[in-house]
């Protein structure tokens, strides 16, 4: 049975009075199950994403006594998911499948499917006979990022301000300690966003430290800083930013403890069978505590902001330099992002293309944009903040 959270969800928490069909449905699979009739030699297996809202009753012994969580696969799950994947695909001599694995982290098996077959219609589409690691580089950024859109008309004025965001972005993420490293930024238009900032995870990670989220939130204001340092004002490319890290601080102080107000959590996650979100939101403390949560998650932000104005403050060159070469080659990985900070010149030969990237990133925000975003911020498995 899939998703048998529609059927198995707790009785009487809906409009229906416990009398609606799908409980009706429950009563009789509760029956089936461990009725009076014999059910020898039969499995019964089901699957769900919600098991905090199932029916207490379904979970006892006798009808479901396994659980097994299904969690997303680590660097050697991937490495055998990607070998399955390619079995059938001519691969050339240049591509390792455990490069492309450790630089996936938190791909699902269907994301990896994905990529892969991104990559075959990429080397395909050049009528390549075999499928090079280039490929697979495009392919990623493709999934991560969503497809160029380059036909997309861009004034310079606001191609400069995407820049001078994005450097601000990685200036930061360049300075900040225990940070993802800064693996790829590009104002290059994708799906949503007029420009991409991207951290490299050096690994799975599972949990993350108050230095790390508070880094994350100075890096999330760096953009908004760079624009009001360098253009003399701010734009609607720094909401997604603004809202992300104020999500950020706010689990921060509510749900992690690591704020002035102690090891506390606050607020409960409570969801109606039917209603979705409480039609009453209910707050289990104070208006005086809840005046004192939201000063909490200002400080932390105000605080990070001030961070990381500093850091571009005390590097504006390497903050012009950034910009400029954004604007010349549109897309800088890595390797060059050093040698722009460092002040070397970069390699003439060196093509402009998203097909670089080696190893999965964490995405930035958009750059340009007047609606909310849709990355959330971090969460416990979720790549933390973002």
């Amino acid at each position: 049975i899939d998703e048998i959270d529609a059927v198995g969800r707790h009785r009487g928490a809906g409009l229906g009075g416990g009398h609606d069909e799908r409980e009706q449905t429950l009563n009789q699979l509760l029956v089936e199950m461990d009725g009076f009739e014999s059910n020898d030699g039969v499995i019964l297996i089901a699957s769900t994403n919600r098991p905090d809202v199932l029916d207490p009753a379904l979970l006892r012994p006798g009808r479901f006594d396994r659980r097994v969580v299904v969690s997303r696969p680590d660097v050697r799950g991937r490495e055998g998911i990607l070998k399955v994947h390619t079995r059938k695909i001519p691969l050339g001599e240049d591509v390792d499948i455990s490069v492309i694995a450790r630089g996936t982290p938190g791909f699902t098996g269907a994301d990896l499917a994905n990529l892969v077959n991104e990559a075959a219609l990429n080397a395909a589409r050049y009528n390549k006979k075999l499928v090079a690691m280039s490929d697979f580089e495009l392919a990623k950024d493709k999934v991560l990022m969503g497809a160029e859109r380059k036909s997309m008309v861009i004034s310079n004025e606001e191609k400069r301000v995407t820049a001078y965001h994005e450097a601000g972005h990685t200036l930061v993420g360049l300075k900040v300690p225990n940070a993802d490293p800064v693996h790829k930024v590009t104002i290059i238009p994708r799906g949503m966003a007029l420009g991409l900032t991207q951290q490299l995870p050096e690994g799975d990670r599972h949990n993350y430290s108050e230095e790390y989220l508070l880094g994350q939130i100075a890096i999330l204001m760096g953009g908004r800083i760079a624009e009001e340092t360098f253009l003399g004002g701010i734009t609607t490319g720094a909401s997604n930013d603004i809202e992300r890290a104020t999500e950020l601080a706010r689990a921060m102080v509510c749900e992690y403890g690591m704020s002035e107000m102690g090891p506390l959590t606050f607020g409960k996650k409570e969801e109606q069978i039917f209603l979705g979100r409480e039609i009453a939101q209910h707050r289990d403390f104070s208006e005086d505590t809840a005046i004192k949560i939201d000063q909490q998650v200002k400080q932390i932000v105000t605080a990070q902001y001030q961070r990381a104005r500093n850091i571009i403050e005390e590097n504006r060159d390497i903050m012009v330099r950034l910009s400029e070469c954004l604007l010349e080659r549109e897309t800088l990985d890595a390797v060059e992002i050093r040698r722009v900070v460092a002040g070397l010149p970069l390699d003439e030969q060196q093509p402009v293309s998203d097909s670089d990237s080696e190893d999965r990133p964490q995405l930035k925000e958009p750059t340009a944009k007047s609606l909310k975003p849709i990355l959330p911020p971090i969460t416990g498995g979720n790549p933390a903040p973002a």
